[in-house]
């Protein structure tokens, strides 16, 4: 079982390339703060707080537009860790966009946090580092968002 585990991370892992942007996003109730980084880990400019609306969704993409023009990517991963209900409107928003969307364990995250600076702390910047270096890592899952009438029901 563990080798089937293991497996699955290798092909996740492989999804990543050097074309690839990876963005880890804390999600909060008003305002969340997205970093991204390449695929080896090194952070790709300064970090994009935005709010969770449609000025804040276009902020974002416009941020991630420009990344992508000034490091020469053509792929993004949007990683975000499923804290309550929040990131349903991002996630349908990243969908739309043909964005591939990912969810990180928010234990994982928790329990990964010490490992950037030695420090328990928790900060929503320090959190965005922490998820957009879990999905580098394939330690991520593919949610399966409603689409069409399905996602009018809920």
């Amino acid at each position: 079982m563990k080798y089937k585990i293991q497996q699955k991370q290798n092909q996740r892992i492989q999804q990543i390339t050097d074309c690839t942007i990876i963005v880890g996003a804390d999600i909060a109730k008003q305002t969340h703060v997205a970093r991204a980084i390449e695929f080896r880990g090194i952070e790709l400019g300064k970090e994009c707080v935005f709010s969770n609306d449609d000025e804040g969704l276009t902020k974002l993409v416009t941020w991630m537009k420009e990344l992508q023009r000034l490091h020469g990517k053509t792929d993004v991963v949007f990683g975000v860790e499923p804290t309550g209900h929040y990131w349903f409107p991002l996630g349908a928003f990243m969908q739309d966009l043909n964005v591939r969307f990912v969810l990180v364990n928010p234990h994982h995250v928790n329990t990964s946090k010490e490992l950037e600076d030695n420090s328990p702390t928790k900060n929503d910047y320090k959190d965005a580092e922490v998820i957009a270096n879990l999905v580098k890592d394939g330690k991520y899952t593919e949610p399966k968002l409603p689409t069409g009438v399905y996602a009018d029901l809920s």
